[in-house]
């Protein structure tokens, strides 16, 4: 008998950030493995969702039949905890946690406390856990009382893709991510500007409209530097893959990352990460394929990136550690039948 499965999901799938594109390819997985998976969209504005968005995401939840196997990405399940605490008995329902929410770089301590309760409340009543790296699951265990037997790590694949040469002239530094702050791509603006006297050129690439404030307040910070000529502000990038096959340096200073699909997609290509030491990050990045500094410290990324541009065999070994790092990579059929077993033991 075919395998069912529910997946409730808040906003709009194809939204091109980790996240998303990573449930889009646990879907794919499944499916190809034999799953029937049938989607639920929950509304827009998660975790942040109005009164009637969420009323009415516990109004489609709850209409599932009795014994339904359900998986609820985290950005939504944070703040149902009083639906789930009506529904775990007669629901299977099984959380995919990327990150928690209470870690999102901007909110102030009172906002951070409520997410950090509702989502410790919510997940007391899943079946399982998913998350996507080792630090995460660290991070529910150590802070949200949460047992490592019930939590499944599976980590995002990596498809293959060409690997950039990195011999570009000038050295061509790429950042992937939404312009949101949690990036940090001021950070990066920052940096860029303390090395503003060495040869490079910088593209940064993301969504606008996540957070158009702080993307108003990335393009006034580059034009206030002078830097407008030197840093593209792509906006969304239709292929990363083929934009990373250009850079020479990946660089992209996060405050905090579940994982950091971008980066392990940037080793695979080749291409040295510069990068900050904040969540799964140091999990995701060798040692000899980057450099991470501290979080926040413009001057430290600015002194690696001069490291990577000015000392070519420093660059070249790290180059190669990269590709190597690349090929231990999971693909994303391991990510899907790391899912698989784990939905298939749920009674």
């Amino acid at each position: 008998m075919t395998a069912q499965l529910v997946f409730a999901y808040p906003g709009d799938l194809s939204t091109r950030t980790g996240g998303y594109g990573y449930d889009r390819r646990m879907i794919a997985g499944l499916e190809t493995l034999g799953w029937d998976v049938e989607l639920l969209a929950l509304g827009d504005g998660f975790p942040d969702a109005g009164s009637v968005v969420k009323q009415n995401a516990e109004r489609l939840l709850s209409a599932l039949p009795d014994g339904t196997l359900l998986m609820i990405d985290g950005l939504a399940f944070g703040i149902l905890d009083d639906w789930a605490t009506r529904e775990a008995g007669r629901l299977r329902i099984v959380a995919l946690v990327h990150h928690p929410l209470a870690l999102e770089t901007g909110l102030d301590a009172d906002r951070q406390s409520v997410l950090r309760e509702s989502e410790r409340r919510a997940l007391v009543h899943v079946r399982h856990i998913v998350v996507t790296s080792q630090a995460t699951a660290q991070t529910l265990v150590s802070g949200f009382a949460i047992r490592a037997d019930d939590i499944t790590v599976a980590l995002p694949g990596t498809d293959p893709a060409p690997v950039s040469a990195c011999d570009g002239d000038p050295p061509h530094i790429v950042s992937i991510g939404s312009l949101i702050p949690r990036k940090a791509h001021d950070v990066l603006v920052d940096s860029l500007k303390l090395i503003e006297g060495l040869p490079w050129k910088a593209t940064i690439a993301g969504s606008r409209d996540m957070d158009p404030s702080t993307a108003r307040a990335l393009e006034r910070q580059i034009a206030a530097l002078g830097l407008h000529d030197r840093i593209l502000l792509a906006g969304d990038c239709d292929d990363t893959r083929a934009l990373l096959a250009t850079a020479d340096i990946f660089a992209l200073a996060s405050r905090y990352e579940g994982y950091g699909m971008v980066f392990a997609e940037a080793l695979s290509q080749g291409v040295p990460v510069i990068a900050c030491r904040a969540g799964a990050i140091p999990d995701v990045l060798p040692s000899d394929a980057g450099i991470l500094v501290a979080v926040d410290d413009s001057a430290g990324f600015a002194e690696a990136l001069e490291k990577m541009i000015t000392d070519k065999a420093f660059h070249a070994e790290m180059a190669a550690a990269a590709r190597r790092a690349g090929e231990r990579l999971p693909g994303w059929d391991d990510t899907a039948r790391t899912i698989s077993e784990a939905l298939e033991a749920i009674a």
